[in-house]
């Protein structure tokens, strides 16, 4: 994977740019010290690092505005952070960029229960939202599995969703609005406490941008009733493929789950050891869960078994309490820390169909032996949302040019089926260079406009999206 070279006049103007963003920000919220910049040098994307110029934790939007206005007149990069949980490389820096951090813009600013809105800083957590309303027996939908430590901010910028987007919907379809500053320093407002806004939808064209127009300060989100009751089941299958069938089935018979997660049995054995959620030895699992009244729970479920039956389960097991039920969660949600444990992994996200589940399960395994590498499977099957883990070993020479080779066959082969590359991680750097297997020259060069119109001197997260060679002249001019 390759970046583009520092600008040796940028280094040489370290001093100075440090001594101009600390003129703005108080004195603890501009990092320049190399030791200190380590901690800043990647993302969740660990396998490339490289510590950039300076980093600032600005803790307003006025802030933000005034670092973005001076990185401009410098002509220096901006690379925007929200928690560094991104697993595509989005928040990874270059030698002469600055980084803005979001995690100081924390605050809850305002709760109208009456409309069900939440205003709040985007640096806030994901998880912190729904905490935020829980007590009046609300909550914020879209649930990455890194909610507890993932930022707003992050989840705009990569369209994030998570296990319950099949009923929900993912973070565009939860966003009314946010405060957006434009590199040049400039603070519009897009959206806001409404259904929808009038005029173009810029709020669509910013939420999945991954930090190419804007650093997003402030969002207003949709907040939602809580559930009355809601029950998981968990069902165990021979095969992957058989377990996707039964996915596609449940789909095609029109009863809307509020989610369905698969596991393979890489996976499973892991998160058994991990969380201990009492999760059967079986090829391939599937936690269903609706929600509703007792009597909807009810009904739900027994179509969906009756569904799974006719696929020959090894397993059928219903959640039968709230403490089951969160162990049953606790797993799912502990998966990429549980694998982490056992191997270095690169974790994929291309979307398919879900009618071609089965047949993309069994490609990935003929993939997989052809490589000689692992893969886990463990993803939102709902909505196939796809989320292969291919094992390597980072200290074993080759293996990750040869993990990186496997998972671009396998978002190519999602591109094949009628998916695409990405559906909540964004491309970031990890699949830059794939854009071309799903966009031809006059779709890209549509997006470089759009960039160009929000961002002409391309300072915004530059090295990211587009491939390098096509957007060259662009970041040169």
């Amino acid at each position: 994977m390759r970046m583009p070279e520092p600008d040796p006049s940028i280094l040489a103007r370290k001093a100075r740019i440090v001594a101009r963003l600390a003129t703005a920000l108080p004195k603890d919220a501009v990092i320049s010290d190399p030791a200190e910049l380590r901690a800043y040098e990647c993302d969740a994307l660990t396998a490339y690092r490289c510590p950039p110029l300076a980093v600032t934790l600005p803790g307003s939007t006025e802030e933000v505005a005034a670092v973005a206005r001076i990185c401009f007149e410098e002509g220096v990069p901006v690379v925007p952070r929200g928690s560094g949980t991104s697993l595509a490389g989005g928040a990874l820096p270059t030698a002469d960029c600055v980084v803005i951090g979001v995690a100081r813009l924390n605050r809850v600013l305002e709760i109208d229960y009456e409309d069900r809105i939440i205003r709040v800083q985007t640096g806030r957590t994901n998880l912190s939202v729904s905490a935020a309303v829980e007590e009046e027996g609300f909550f914020y939908a879209p649930d990455p599995s890194s909610q507890l430590a993932c930022a707003i901010a992050g989840n705009i910028g990569m369209n994030s969703g998570g296990a319950h987007c099949l009923k929900y919907g993912v973070t565009t379809n939860n966003l009314l609005g946010v405060t957006l500053v434009l590199m040049d320093g400039t603070v519009v407002e897009l959206g806001g406490a409404h259904l929808d806004a009038a005029g173009y939808d810029l709020l669509g064209v910013v939420c999945g941008s991954e930090g190419q127009l804007g650093i997003a300060t402030e969002a207003t989100l949709r907040i939602l009733r809580k559930p009355e009751g809601a029950r998981p089941v968990l069902m165990g299958f021979g095969s992957n493929e058989v377990a996707g069938a039964c996915v596609s089935d449940i789909i095609r018979a029109g009863v809307l789950p509020v989610a369905i997660e698969f596991m393979d049995r890489p996976c499973i054995r892991a998160c058994e050891d991990f969380a201990q959620a009492g999760y059967p030895d079986v090829e391939a699992l599937l936690i269903v869960e609706v929600e509703g009244s007792e009597a909807e729970i009810a009904e739900q479920l027994s179509k969906i078994i009756e569904i799974a039956r006719r696929h020959a389960p090894e397993v059928i097991r219903e959640s039968g309490s709230a403490e089951e039920s969160a162990l049953i969660w606790k797993g799912r949600k502990s998966a990429f820390g549980a694998m982490g444990q056992i191997a270095d992994y690169i974790c994929l996200d291309g979307t398919i169909p879900v009618s071609e589940l089965p047949f993309v399960l069994r490609r990935i395994g003929e993939l997989t032996a052809d490589y000689g590498l692992g893969v886990a499977n463990v993803f939102h099957a709902g909505d196939g949302n796809m989320h292969p883990l291919i094992l390597y070993d980072a200290n074993k020479p080759g293996d990750l040019d040869k993990a990186e080779h496997l998972g671009a066959d396998i978002l190519r082969l999602c591109v094949e089926v009628g998916g695409c590359l990405t559906g909540e991680h964004g491309v970031g750097v990890e699949k830059r260079d794939l854009m071309t297997v799903q966009f031809g020259p006059a779709d890209l060069e549509a997006q470089l406009r759009v960039k160009d119109v929000f961002d002409p001197r391309w300072l915004l997260n530059p090295a990211k999206v587009f491939p390098l060679a096509t957007s060259e002249s662009r970041r040169a001019a």
